[in-house]
């Protein structure tokens, strides 16, 4: 069973900071590559980060990258989104996810549809 929990999120100014916590169990954490995605509102769910336990693989969609690190802990089965110099456009629910890289368009989709219950992060301006 694929198990996901988020934590962290909440209210964030405008080229503040904030770090986003993803529990998953033991075998999640080692079977998949678990990333994060986004969706705001009234705009399509979108890959953020993908991080590979296995190879230590970071991937990154481009409108976060340079400002979002995505690391994993292998002793706590737990993957961190820290997110610096946020934007209002980053504000969205956050899900962490099993994840995948396309390398034919460069982008992060998730493997399967396994979702955890999400957490909202908003930025102000």
């Amino acid at each position: 069973e694929v198990q996901l929990v988020e934590s962290g999120g909440g209210l964030v100014q405008a080229g503040g900071s904030s770090r986003l916590s993803c529990t998953t169990s033991e075998e999640t954490f080692h079977v998949y590559a678990i990333g994060w995605f986004r969706q705001a509102p009234g705009k399509e769910r979108e890959g953020v980060s993908c991080f590979s336990s296995m190879t230590g693989a970071t991937y990154y969609a481009d409108s976060v990258k340079g400002r979002f690190t995505i690391s994993g802990d292998n002793a706590k089965n737990m993957v961190y989104l820290q997110m610096n110099s946020v934007k209002p456009e980053d504000t969205a629910v956050y899900y962490c996810a099993p994840c995948q890289f396309d390398d034919y368009d460069y982008s992060i989709i998730p493997e399967g549809d396994y979702w955890g219950q999400g957490t909202q992060v908003t930025v102000s301006s």
